[in-house]
């Protein structure tokens, strides 16, 4: 749309917004590859970005005390248990035996020792028991020696080859199994320098309890015995050192509450989990298990967990939320340069990154923050493009990875989603499902994101009827869940606002096409607000235009997520401009590939979505029109004139 002197200018985003990549940070390291970054040995000082978690996990680890850590996945919660187990303090370690029980065979006996001893005691147990099998062998030997001597003495083969059998067969099977009494070494930390960090996430309940294997021969003395059938569980594998337990929720209540025991008792006896199972009559005595929990989740992660389990971790330790993205500073950019090259060194098959590369992956780190002058820390997603590119310099022969590879590491490896929203693009051209030429009476191209990192064109539609029933009522399609369903409420307010009409004698229809996997979010809400104005009022929509924002109820556009994948979306679909909401015109990092085909404009108010968007016959009269329900509806927040431009 041209811009006039009675019309509100667009305001376009240009590459004068992109941050300087040329900049002092690069300079003052004076690095040619990562190669040259110095990693640091400890765990805890090789995490980027979560200065909180760390100081936590240093306090927690001096103290002993439980953590639990909430947020997005692959921002370093792993990364940070594991540091734990190295911060500990070094107590001595224990081996835990298990013997067998001479007056109740269900109920073995628990033994701890000084780590290292428990081998020296199976050792020497069977050393025992191998002595005392030879001596019995050699007794049976030579008695049988002597029934064959004398049956050849009195020329009677067959009675002493008789008798000899009967004696070997009496004595072998009459005599104790000695091996039976050999006690179980169930817990070893023989030869370990730091605490043992055990992963218990998506452990059943005999993996993180402990379990007693069936037995399918019980009797006839070929049954194994009890205690040589206890396995232990995650819980006493973390003995004196850290259990950690992602997705915590998902463990099932009564895992939860034995869980929660283990912690208070600080010892949890190991018994059948199977009732059906032989193993079920065993319990043995109480196995330690005094562990540090680090809990780790999403946000529903708090909803599905134990109340009392998590009261226990809050009482007795620290709750931590994980951040998403780090301010791009100097020392923060250093830090993301130092991470790449240590998973270059961690994956160790892949070569290292040239200065153009490093400074390509910077730029991806700022553009998949979605916030402007932020770097992303879902550093394991980060960590999955630096591979892809080392994998691609690895397969051309490269000594370093350049820049290049990077590139091409970022269209190899797209997500799902990403590929998803491509190929229905395609297909929505192709079938017209996706209009973007001319205009068209209640048709708006709305955008949503696909996953985390990708966008779609969402085309709604709008018509307008005569009420059949007593009252008007807004009726929305498209597998719309509550949220969304909440904002396509609220525009009833803005349509009595810009059209004058009462709903009451209407029925205001909303179509969301292709939403076969349901919408969520208000984003659409400027979308919506469009097409209903449109057919209400049956001015056309230009369709080379698609737009995102959330609106309130007086008319105000809110920020949204995910404008940068929107507005790639809409670049990729063939879109001319995109309308976003001003709060998010600092959030605009879209791929330098883009930023010819499309044209941003930021917008505070629906009324210069309208003004941009809708094309009526008398442009004059329907401006005028909107500036008097402007100046009506809050008259301070337009003082300026709409002439303005909104300047970013």
């Amino acid at each position: 749309m041209e811009n006039s002197d009675n019309t509100v200018h667009d305001t376009i985003i240009t590459n004068q917004d992109e941050p300087e990549f040329e900049d002092p940070v690069l300079e003052d390291l004076e690095i040619d590859t990562s190669s040259d970054i110095d990693i640091p040995t400890s765990l805890i000082d090789q995490v980027i970005g979560q200065e909180h978690a760390v100081e936590v996990i240093e306090k927690a680890a001096v103290q002993r005390r439980h953590v639990m850590m909430i947020g997005t996945p692959g921002t370093g919660k792993s990364m940070l248990a594991k540091a734990m187990a190295e911060l500990l303090p070094k107590e001595e370690m224990q081996d835990i035996l298990i013997y067998p029980n001479s007056e109740d065979s269900n109920t073995p006996i628990v033994r701890t020792v000084k780590a290292g001893r428990g081998k020296e005691i199976v050792a020497a147990h069977k050393g025992e028991v191998r002595k005392r099998m030879q001596m019995r062998s050699t007794l049976i030997m030579l008695l049988i020696i002597g029934i064959v001597g004398y049956a050849f003495i009195t020329m009677q083969w067959l009675m002493g080859i008789i008798a000899a059998a009967f004696v070997f067969m009496a004595l072998k099977y009459s005599t104790p199994r000695e091996e039976t009494m050999i006690p179980k070494l169930l817990i070893s930390n023989d030869g370990k320098a730091t605490a043992p960090f055990i992963d218990g996430t998506g452990s059943h309940a005999g993996a993180l309890l402990g379990d007693v294997r069936h037995d399918p021969f019980q009797s006839g003395g070929l049954e194994t015995p009890s205690h040589d059938r206890v396995e232990a569980g995650a819980i006493h594998k973390a003995h004196k050192g850290v259990l950690f337990i992602d997705e915590i929720n998902t463990l099932t209540a009564h895992s939860q509450q034995n869980l929660l025991t283990a912690l208070q008792e600080g010892e949890f006896p190991i018994t059948g989990q199977s009732e059906r199972s032989s193993g079920a009559m065993v319990r043995t005595e109480p196995v330690p298990c005094r562990f540090v929990m680090i809990a780790a989740g999403n946000l529903d992660a708090m909803q599905g967990m134990h109340p009392a389990l998590r009261s226990r971790i809050r009482g007795y330790g620290y709750e931590v939320y994980m951040k998403e993205t780090m301010e791009d500073t100097p020392e923060n950019r250093r830090k993301f340069i130092r991470f790449i090259a240590q998973e270059v060194k961690n994956d160790g098959k892949i070569p290292h990154f040239d200065r153009s590369a490093i400074e390509e992956i910077i730029r991806e780190g700022l553009r998949r923050s979605n916030r402007k002058g932020h770097l992303t820390l879902k550093l394991r997603d980060m960590g999955g493009l630096i591979r892809v590119a080392g994998d691609l310099a690895r397969q051309q022969g490269a000594e370093v990875t350049t820049a290049e590879h990077v590139i091409g590491a970022k269209e190899m490896a797209r997500s799902i989603e990403d590929q998803v929203s491509d190929e229905y693009i395609r297909r929505s051209r192709e079938y017209e499902l996706t209009v973007i030429e001319g205009t068209s009476i209640g048709r708006v191209n709305g955008l949503a994101v696909m996953g985390s990192d990708s966008g779609s064109v969402l085309p709604i539609m709008a018509e307008v009827t005569p009420t059949q029933g007593a009252t008007g009522t807004v009726i929305a399609t498209g597998m719309l869940k509550e949220i969304a369903q909440e904002s396509i409420k609220n525009v009833s307010a803005i349509i009595k606002k810009f059209t004058g009409k009462d709903i009451k004698n209407l029925d205001v229809h909303i179509q969301f096409i292709g939403t076969y996997g349901g919408v969520e979010g208000d984003s659409a809400s400027i979308s919506v607000a469009t097409a209903v104005i449109s057919a209400v009022e049956g001015i056309p929509v230009r369709q080379d235009i698609a737009m995102t924002g959330s609106l309130s109820v007086r008319g105000n556009v809110l920020p949204v997520g995910g404008v940068t994948y929107k507005i790639e979306a809409a670049a990729k679909a063939g879109i001319k401009k995109v309308i976003i909401p001003y709060a998010n015109r600092d959030d605009v990092l879209i791929e330098e590939r883009y930023q010819s085909l499309v044209e941003v404009v930021p917008v505070e108010t629906i009324e210069e979505v309208l003004e941009i968007a809708l094309v009526p016959e008398n442009r004059e009269g329907f401006l005028a029109k909107i500036r008097k329900i402007a100046e009506k509806a809050s008259p301070a927040t337009f003082e300026k004139p709409l002439t303005t431009p909104s300047g970013v």
